[in-house]
């Protein structure tokens, strides 16, 4: 009888539409495994935030489609995967050819980089357990930690820890918001589909456009001190010879 009783529950699961619908629909598909490789890719690709996709795991568990404990279980171990890779990388390059490589990734620079080798230095295990909680310094703190040969036992227990606690938080939002969450989307979604996809296209517009601003301004300004050290006029931040 009870499991009658479940099968029912599981057809009568409501078809949410647009792209709401579709991402539902993907993560149920992947199930707690795809949750996790996608926190693991976006360790890999910053603008593409988990606080987007937790919460949906977390209403999937909600609905009873989805394992809570599960989903977050994969997300952690995504990001520990994603942290010991980028922890290796640090510790097998070194700091100057590191730095170069983070230069090259399309719209990150060394800023990035360097903001993310400041926080360690600054705060040393800390920063690698609260550096989960913040954009782009939590996909990069793993480097200075890996350049600095950080105990990997240290490192690794710190991550899980952080992450661990953060994607508890998000996806905790999406399971106790559920109630709320579910009438809406059933009778909303495609709407709010729309205004999601804009909000996120907004959003990646911002990074792209602020990025590339960046860049340039970047390259003109050493454009001119190059042309100013041809002149030999003094420019901030470059020693004159005496």
């Amino acid at each position: 009888m009870i499991t009658s009783a479940l099968t029912v529950a599981m057809t009568a699961d409501p078809q949410y539409e647009g792209f709401i619908g579709w991402v539902l629909s993907l993560m149920q598909s992947l199930g707690e495994i795809g949750v996790g490789v996608a926190v693991l890719i976006e360790t890999f690709v910053p603008p593409i935030p988990s606080e987007a996709l937790l919460p949906g795991a977390g209403f999937l568990a909600y609905e009873g489609r989805m394992s809570f404990w599960g989903a977050w279980l994969a997300a952690t171990l995504g990001v520990v995967l994603g942290a010991l890779a980028w922890y290796g990388i640090g510790a097998a390059l070194g700091r100057d050819r590191t730095r170069r490589l983070v230069g090259r990734i399309p719209l990150m620079d060394t800023d990035d980089f360097d903001k993310a080798e400041a926080f360690f230095l600054r705060w040393g295990g800390l920063a690698v357990l609260f550096g989960r909680c913040v954009p782009l310094v939590r996909s990069f703190i793993s480097i200075p930690a890996g350049i600095e040969r950080m105990p990997l036992l240290k490192f690794t227990g710190y991550t899980f820890l952080g992450s661990g606690v953060w994607n508890g938080i998000w996806i905790g939002l999406g399971f106790a918001f559920g109630p709320a969450i579910a009438p809406v989307l059933e009778q909303w979604s495609g709407v709010l589909s729309k205004a999601v996809i804009a909000v996120i296209a907004a959003l990646l517009l911002w990074f792209v456009v602020a990025r590339l601003l960046r860049i340039r301004r970047r390259v003109r300004e050493a454009a001119e001190a190059v042309d100013a050290i041809a002149d030999g006029t003094p420019t901030s931040g470059i020693p004159t010879s005496r």
